[in-house]
């Protein structure tokens, strides 16, 4: 996410959606990536991830120069790889970079130069299946089962290398594509951003036309490139802005961008965000998913086609619609509670659903209640609370309390059914008896 001062202002159950929702990813030797405007990424779509050496793969298909590299699963197939590397490049030196979904690598022990292929065999062996802990991962860290074993691309030459920080993303409040550009590119991004926020561009594209010609050349111009690294850093921004554009993605940050000794631009790293929304017309996009690398609870709540993000407080949401599922939230939060999910069943909530949306729940040790609010629109009231009942029944006995809140067509229907269920479960038709009854099962 971009940080600013919107950002700044927003209410903290926001912040930490968006937060929760941006699986940002620190690049090269741990670099920050840029936090994003809160305008640009509070959308009802969400991402799917991609490995650095995949987004690469991506990058390179439109004609991006990257920093290569092979994938290796074990330390024979990283000196293999190393090996390679040499015959391509001439060098013995190689960068061996943990592939997982989180950033941070590079301060968390992810990311190591070796200069041989004996460090390059030990580097490997003690990388892969390391649980590695970074500011990103929590303190349980992610299990890194494969590394990438990356060219040396700082090596010396006839001029100084320099790294700049760019990124391609949607402004959503002006219906524009932007480029984020900066000559300060590397690990305190996020601090030049906060301190000095002059040096960070923006460059607006009216998706109607594209990316102009004389647009690259700004960029380009600003960024303090000269001679053929000018040229290069044109074809660089031109080749990027086409493999965003084409791949309807959400977000390409790259960072660095690079700048080498003898004046090629190249990736150094590569962050891409896949809209899921837009998937279906890229299959072999959607097959680079990697559900290891997610929370399992998600990945679970996505097979029953929930829309579902963790929080970390102690009462379940089961809700239908985004704008439904935030008031709710804001209303657990009045009521003493902290929201422990975001899970919107949709506009067809059954019985199927609903004990989806319970399993999901329940999985979390910290829920000490559950609230379910629908809005009875698309889908009947009294449809919804028999779901509720036949779910609660094939679940059997669920160790919180629950408590139903149902608006809108047969409502009071709806209320008769949870009513005289027989189950530990409590009614509600208004949002303020609903807050009443999280309160006192809470104070329980």
């Amino acid at each position: 996410m971009i940080l600013d001062t919107n950002y700044l202002i927003l209410p903290p159950i926001v912040k930490t959606m968006l937060i929760k929702a941006t699986r940002v990813n620190k690049l090269h030797f741990g670099h920050e990536p840029l936090k994003q405007n809160c305008r640009f990424t509070a959308n009802s779509s969400k991402n799917m991830n991609i490995h650095e050496y995949q987004g690469k793969a991506i990058l390179k298909s439109f004609g991006v120069r990257v920093q290569e590299g092979i994938v290796a699963d074990n330390p024979e197939e990283a000196v293999a790889a190393a090996q390679k590397m040499k015959e391509d490049f001439g060098s013995d030196w190689v960068v061996i970079k943990a592939q997982i979904h989180a950033g941070g690598r590079g301060k968390g022990g992810g990311v190591k130069l070796a200069k041989n292929h004996d460090q390059v065999k030990e580097i490997a062996g003690n990388i892969i299946g390391m649980q590695l802990v970074t500011p990103q991962t929590g303190p349980e860290g992610k299990k890194v089962k494969k590394v990438l074993v990356a060219q040396d691309v700082y090596y010396p030459g006839e001029s100084e290398t320099k790294e700049f920080y760019m990124s391609v993303l949607l402004d959503r409040a002006r219906g524009r594509n932007i480029i984020m550009y900066s000559t300060e590119g590397g690990m305190d991004i996020e601090e030049v951003a906060h301190s000095t926020p002059e040096l960070i561009f923006k460059e607006e594209i009216d998706p109607k036309v594209g990316l102009q010609p004389f647009q690259a050349r700004k960029i380009a111009f600003n960024l303090g490139v000269s001679g053929d690294a000018f040229k290069d850093m044109v074809k660089f921004i031109t080749a990027l802005y086409k493999a965003y554009d084409a791949t309807d993605s959400s977000q390409f940050e790259i960072n660095p961008v690079l700048k080498t000794s003898d004046n090629k631009i190249l990736a150094v790293d590569a962050k891409v965000n896949l809209d899921d929304n837009a998937l279906y017309r890229h299959p072999d996009y959607a097959a680079m998913r990697d559900t290891d690398e997610e929370d399992p609870t998600e990945v679970e709540a996505g097979k029953s086609n929930l829309n579902y993000v963790k929080l970390d407080g102690n009462v379940g949401c089961m809700v239908n619609g985004a704008g439904l599922a935030m008031a709710t939230m804001d209303i657990i939060k009045l009521a003493g509670g902290e929201p422990a999910n975001f899970l919107d069943v949709g506009g067809t909530a059954n019985a199927q659903t609903v004990k989806a949306g319970f399993n999901i729940i329940l999985s979390d040790p910290n829920v000490k209640a559950i609230l379910i609010n629908i809005f009875g629109g698309i889908v009947r009231c009294d449809r919804v609370a028999q779901g509720v009942i036949d779910a609660y029944k094939e679940i059997g006995n669920i160790p919180v309390p629950i408590i139903v809140r149902l608006q809108g067509t047969n409502a009071a229907e709806a209320k008769e059914l949870i009513d005289n269920s027989g189950l530990k479960v409590f009614s509600a038709i208004l949002l303020k008896e609903a807050a009443e009854r999280v309160k006192e099962v809470l104070a329980l």
